[in-house]
């Protein structure tokens, strides 16, 4: 293999997928989804009391604490490992064939990263206690971890052993196969993750029949919506938040309701969350995640290919050895990609609050949903920008808020 024909390869899936990535942004994804323009948050005091609001930014604070700094931990655990002779001495020491020492090389990195940011998992956990927002055991702390932490390297395994593989069989193009493939991966799993992984974490009953079920199915008959029925999983044995979601599509497209949401909230305020879910269904958003998800992989993968498996470089991507430095350049990629992540999330997200509020036609439903919500999970009312912009993938409660009085005065 020369260097310029690897190198070119890696290039033209670069390119490929950066321009895709931005068509299919510019094509998919609501830029301007609020009418009248941008909006400007309310003040919090006009929704919340003075103690409501420092109960939220105190425990917003610690809770960033928490967060943040298992991130930076990871992240340098992975660096260390990614960027130094550490990483090749790990994958020296393991014994089998190249794929089976780079799913070990997966197992041993992830399992280093997670003992290391054990302690802060254990803090942010012990602060959701002390602030009344989980009621789950321990034990079921341990179990969720552990299963997570499972998924985890089963998937990155089969990743990287697919990339390995494909720079195995194609020396020089590589970058293209394997792009490729992993577009393909994202796309797949989108599809087959309600009904493979969801049902991992908890159990999902249809709800019940009744004046709810039968307004959702009303309003989703109404909007063109195709929905067989709503679920309801058990999310109450592990939090106290309230939440729904839309997952999957095509014949896996699941509408999912936290049974302590429909518990906790009236049938107005329920059924304004559920809009907001078949919003997303009515446009398609998780296909749109997914198709920029997969554009993501190509660049992705082409990145990677100028950085690593050059014959100028210490490693070569058809090795294990590049296993950890390939993990690194993951984690540091993921981190920087964050933001672009989370502003086409937000638009998104507002597209979908302007849906539920045209559809229902019940700003008031709206407003006290939204404080109901952001009650129950100590949603800071004012984040710092810098953590918005890098890490909000919704629209703060107060902007969210902004959005109803302005469509109410319509």
């Amino acid at each position: 293999m020369t260097n310029q024909g690897h190198l070119r390869a890696s290039w033209v899936v670069t390119a490929v997928g950066g321009v895709l990535f931005v068509g299919l942004a510019a094509w998919l994804v609501p830029w301007h989804p609020v009418p009248g323009g941008p909006l400007e948050a309310l003040p919090a005091s006009s929704f919340f009391s003075d103690a409501q609001i420092r109960r939220a930014e105190d425990f917003s604070r610690w809770a960033r604490v928490w967060s943040w700094g298992s991130l930076l931990l990871s992240l340098a655990t992975a660096c260390w490992f990614g960027f130094t002779r550490h990483g090749r001495l790990l994958v020296a020491r393991l014994p089998g064939p190249w794929w089976l020492r780079a799913a070990e090389t997966v197992a041993a990195l992830e399992l280093i990263a997670r003992v290391v940011t054990l302690p802060f998992a254990v803090l942010q956990r012990r602060h959701l206690l002390d602030y009344g927002l989980t009621n789950q055991s321990w034990t079921g702390f341990g179990v969720d971890l552990v299963e997570g932490e499972a998924l985890s390297i089963v998937v990155t395994s089969l990743g990287v052993v697919a990339v390995i593989g494909c720079a195995r069989r194609w020396a020089r193009a590589w970058p293209v196969v394997a792009g490729g493939a992993l577009g393909v991966l994202v796309l797949a799993g989108s599809f087959v993750y309600p009904v493979v992984v969801e049902p991992i974490f908890n159990t999902f009953t249809p709800l019940p029949d009744g004046q709810l079920r039968t307004q959702i199915l009303r309003l989703a008959d109404e909007e063109g919506v195709h929905v067989d029925d709503v679920l309801v999983a058990d999310a109450s044995r592990r939090t106290t938040t309230l939440n729904a979601y839309v997952s999957g599509f095509g014949s896996t497209r699941r509408v999912v309701v936290y049974d302590n949401l429909v518990d906790d909230l009236s049938g107005d305020e329920a059924l304004s969350v559920v809009a907001h879910e078949l919003a997303h269904a009515r446009h398609n958003d998780v296909v749109t995640g997914s198709l920029l998800g997969a554009a993501a992989a190509l660049v992705g993968v082409g990145l990677l290919g100028l950085l690593v498996g050059s014959d100028r470089r210490r490693v070569s991507m058809a090795e294990p050895a590049a296993v950890p430095l390939v993990l690194a350049l993951v984690a540091l990629g993921t981190f920087v990609a964050a933001p672009v992540q989370n502003t086409i999330s937000r638009q998104i997200e507002t597209r979908a609050d302007v849906d539920a509020l045209t559809t229902t036609h019940d700003p008031d439903a709206f407003i006290e949903m939204q404080k109901q919500l952001a009650l129950h999970s100590l949603a800071d009312p004012n984040p710092p920008a810098l953590s918005q912009f890098w890490f909000g993938s919704h629209p703060t409660t107060l902007t969210r808020l902004a959005l109803a009085e302005r469509l109410a005065g319509d």
